[in-house]
């Protein structure tokens, strides 16, 4: 039996809200589903917006987001946290009668966003109910569960809950896991501990917008022998999907992660190292001098970054959503190419 205390109980017992102050403040994310079962003629209503109240789906969605900005409101022990974004997304499946929501949300803060995005969920399904009641009184919200949180001391996802689809569906194979990026530094200042590591923090910070679970984050030298042991070791003996590294792309002797990546890989992805000089152009005069590349080992992508932060943050945006459908292909998945 497991005999940890609850959080969110003190030493009499008590209820109380847990202090967050001790925790580091970084990117949130949550995403959470519900279900709402109905008669296929309702849904069928649902789907074509024409419920007794007016277009329901769009009503549903609206009710979500603002739930979740009041779940410190709703449930005692939340924390009022400070949402970038809150995303609901819904589905009908006519035939089968079931409406499904995805609620996503985030935040950069010092806890995370799981109450918020089943919060949103459930106000969305009970809004589902409301508008369409004058229908049918037995529908049903036959689940809100939580899908997937990143960020935080740990990182979850429940089986089988991959991405939503355009229509709001989650698509996700059980047998399929989900991709775990290597971020490496390669910065001999950074190993030796001088200053803090922000460009591999912003590395970490990208791929979990992406959906990709972190493996491990390290700093390496900048020694090619070294870097091209951890690259082969992430490839290797971890089988990470991605590795994405930072640092030593540039024109100093000292600048040898591309040689590095080079020797490890087996086939060039130019597109991704020529889109991210592309995306710098505007931004410096010496976008060029960047000899970052990228490349496929096995079935595992490694993409050098520059070492800047703002570099990578330019990059990150041209990268978004070119990686998650290379790393899907690179998993069997299918290509998408129109016929």
């Amino acid at each position: 039996m497991n005999e940890e205390r609850l959080t969110h109980l003190d030493e009499s017992g008590s209820a109380r809200m847990v202090d967050v102050a001790g925790k580091q403040t970084t990117l949130r994310v949550a995403r959470a589903r519900a279900r709402v079962r109905m008669s296929p003629a309702t849904a069928r209503a649902v789907a074509a917006g024409n419920g007794p109240k007016g277009e329901v789906l769009g009503v549903a969605r609206l009710a979500g987001i603002q739930a979740a900005k009041q779940t410190s409101q709703l449930i005692p022990l939340a924390h009022n946290l400070p949402l970038t974004v809150v995303e609901v997304t819904a589905g009908v499946d006519v035939e089968e009668g079931l409406v499904e929501l995805i609620g996503e949300v985030r935040t950069i803060a010092r806890t995370g966003v799981e109450m918020e995005a089943m919060v949103a969920c459930a106000v969305a399904g009970l809004t589902i109910y409301d508008m369409v009641k004058g229908l049918e009184r037995g529908i049903s919200i036959e689940e809100v569960v939580l899908l997937e949180k990143r960020g935080g001391r740990s990182d979850f996802t429940r089986r089988g809950a991959g991405a939503p689809a355009a229509d709001g569906h989650s698509h996700g194979d059980p047998a399929v896991p989900r991709p775990a990026a290597a971020i490496i530094t390669i910065s001999t200042s950074k190993a030796a501990g001088d200053g803090e590591d922000e460009s591999g923090a912003r590395l970490a910070e990208l791929a979990q917008e992406m959906g990709i679970a972190i493996a491990a984050r390290e700093i390496v030298t900048d020694e090619r022998s070294q870097i091209e042991e951890r690259l082969r070791h992430w490839v290797g003996e971890e089988g990470c999907s991605l590795i994405l590294t930072t640092g030593g792309t540039g024109m100093a002797p000292s600048d040898l992660t591309p040689e590095a990546t080079r020797a490890v890989i087996d086939r060039d992805a130019p597109g991704l190292a020529e889109a991210m000089r592309d995306a710098s152009r505007e931004h410096t005069r010496n976008w060029m001098l960047s000899r970052g590349v990228a490349g496929i080992a096995g079935s595992t992508l490694i993409v050098n970054f520059p070492g800047a932060p703002a570099s990578i943050e330019q990059a990150g945006a041209a990268l978004a959503r070119a990686l998650p459908h290379a790393l899907e292909l690179l998993g069997g998945g299918p290509s998408h190419h129109a016929h």
